[in-house]
């Protein structure tokens, strides 16, 4: 028999699940229309370029919307995980200020710079824009804390996924100190499909123990 007291159980498990499950989707679609993206914009080179730039000029709507949309659904998982009840604190406060710093970083775009969009100057641009120092601090907000995400995740994971876990903040961390070098940015596209998947990897683990 059903009570009243089941019904709002499997009310309350449906809505962790269906918040985890944003996590879930998350992270694959940001990085499958940024590479789409990456891929199909005139004159952007993913050797010099970081994602972020594909905001810039026509059809940077595009990318704007991935980065709200992305973030937005990180930040409801931030709330799923919160909910499971496993992963303690930390985790959902760190994958919240990384949701809320992609939802800055599209929200303040970047300066165009390094010849894209068409007529943007060649290196860095003279002074930057308010938006540019914003969606610089989105950045350096949201990357360290999902870092610092994976290592507290070590923690509360078992076996192979808190070694994952800590694998993969490792290599998160390794563009860091090439930032502004030739390799930097190649790095930095490496580091993001660790760091995004993983995430989402971790919110369906979760999600299906529920």
């Amino acid at each position: 028999m059903t009570t009243p007291h089941t019904t709002r159980t499997n009310t309350n498990t449906d809505t962790t699940k269906l918040l985890l499950g944003c996590g879930v989707l998350a992270g694959p679609l940001y990085l499958v229309t940024g590479f789409a993206l990456a891929f199909t914009r005139e004159g952007f080179d993913m050797t010099v370029h970081p994602l972020s730039f594909l905001s810039l000029g026509e059809g940077g709507w595009v990318q704007i919307t991935n980065f709200v949309l992305s973030g937005l659904l990180f930040l409801a998982a931030a709330i799923g995980l919160r909910r499971t009840g496993k992963v303690g604190t930390w985790v959902p406060v760190l994958i919240g200020i990384f949701a809320i710093g992609m939802i800055g970083g599209g929200v303040f775009v970047a300066d165009p710079a390094f010849g894209f969009p068409a007529g943007a100057p060649e290196g860095q641009p003279a002074e930057l824009s308010w938006h540019g120092v914003l969606h610089g601090v989105s950045f350096f907000a949201c990357f360290p804390a999902l870092v610092a995400s994976f290592f507290v995740l070590a923690r509360k994971l078992n076996g192979p996924w808190a070694r994952a876990s800590v694998v993969a903040g490792v290599l998160s961390l390794v563009p860091m100190p090439f930032m502004g070098t030739e390799f930097g940015v190649v790095l930095l596209y490496g580091a993001a499909v660790v760091a995004w998947l993983w995430a989402s990897a971790v919110m369906a683990k979760l999600r299906s123990e529920i």
